[in-house]
């Protein structure tokens, strides 16, 4: 996810941004950058399927287009055929067969899952699913992608899966205490750009968001939460003197500094 995110630019804002991402505008350049990436001797976009923005008076019609779409995951001999959903996680149900997640714009085919696989999915990914209870009054979106593959004709079961958390605005982010960052970003029309760590095995190393209106470099934004552990406490501490002198810092249990002032551009 971090790396088709990135390549659709999605992990970017600029103020001409706003009020523009919607999940129509999230599907066409998911599907755009996954034409690029080449998987099993073809491109992603053949066996990735993003859901089409509901729209009650259309619906019958987009169904038929994803029925279209996951004909792809018919059996063939000795073969399970596999397609990547990626979309926003909205909720998971019991039911007799085991597990039944609901993912937004998709509320006519809900995705089947084992109830042990979607139970280590709830412990490897229990802060994602606990930060849409935090008190913080802003947006939080859980985008999954998950391997899909058919149970039964037309009933499709997730394989494998993973969890990432996004702002409102579809920026992706590692942890509750960014959003606020995040959000004052946005409100105050800041250029910038999220880095993302793809498969490192911490956040902690990077900075939390670049400002690219500061001049000719870019400047590292970092935060300090005291809920990180003191590893991850010493790694951010280690990253920040990496920065420069002057680099902006955030020390959550205190009031967020003013951001660096944008520079006035040539002309």
């Amino acid at each position: 996810m971090h790396f088709l995110f990135e390549r659709a630019g999605f992990n970017r804002w600029t103020p001409a941004m706003a009020g523009r991402r919607n999940q129509g505008v999230v599907r066409k350049y998911l599907l755009e950058a996954a034409e690029a990436i080449d998987v099993a001797g073809g491109p992603l976009a053949d066996r990735l399927f993003v859901p089409e923005a509901f729209n009650e008076a259309a619906k019958a019609e987009a169904a038929r287009r994803r029925r279209e779409k996951l004909a792809m995951l018919q059996p063939h001999t000795e073969t399970t055929p596999l397609a990547l959903l990626i979309g926003e996680f909205k909720a998971m149900e019991v039911v007799e067969e085991g597990r039944r997640v609901r993912i937004k714009h998709m509320p006519d085919a809900p995705l089947l899952i084992d109830n042990r696989l979607w139970e280590r999915l709830a412990r490897r990914y229990a802060p994602l699913f606990e930060a849409r209870d935090a008190d913080t009054g802003l947006r939080v979106r859980l985008v999954i992608a998950a391997l899909i593959k058919a149970r039964r004709e037309l009933t499709y079961e997730i394989d494998a899966a993973s969890l990432m958390m996004t702002s409102e605005q579809w920026i992706p982010a590692d942890g509750v205490h960014e959003l606020p960052l995040i959000d004052a970003l946005v409100r105050e029309g800041r250029r910038f750009i999220k880095p993302l760590r793809y498969d490192a095995p911490s956040t902690e190393a990077f900075a939390n968001a670049m400002l690219s209106d500061v001049g000719p470099e870019l400047q590292p934004l970092h935060i300090v939460s005291p809920y990180m552990d003191e590893r991850s406490q010493a790694a951010k501490r280690r990253a920040i003197e990496r920065a420069s002198p002057a680099a902006w810092v955030w020390e959550t249990d205190r009031p967020m500094p003013a951001l660096p002032k944008i520079a006035d551009r040539p002309g």
